[in-house]
């Protein structure tokens, strides 16, 4: 099940097709280099980034996936992640990924 963050963060190529991107996405439909920013499956990484047709996997749709931030590429995706943790940082002094970006459940 795919949950999305009400502030998502998006890089500049997605910002005008936010909505049909997430559409597509909720919709189990391919998605061409769209990248999703989420929080890590494991204790030792802060997010992970994954291409969103991964959550097409059965995998996936058996576990709750927490989506942060979408970018257009693997390389922008990177950036955003790392301009996001930037933001943590300088908000808070600490690397809290889970702590930070709280979740209405």
């Amino acid at each position: 099940m795919v949950k999305w963050y009400d502030n998502l963060y998006v890089d500049k190529l997605i910002e005008n097709k936010q909505k049909k991107v997430i559409k597509r996405i909720n919709e189990g439909k391919l998605s061409l280099h769209i990248y999703c920013i989420t929080f890590a499956s494991n204790g030792n990484n802060l997010f992970d980034i994954m291409n969103a047709n991964e959550l097409l996997f059965d995998y996936y749709k058996r576990r709750e996936i927490c989506i942060l931030g979408l970018a257009l590429g693997r390389e922008s995706a990177i950036e955003l992640a790392a301009a996001m943790l930037e933001e943590i940082y300088k908000n808070t002094g600490d690397f809290k990924v889970r702590d930070y970006y709280k979740f209405n459940s």
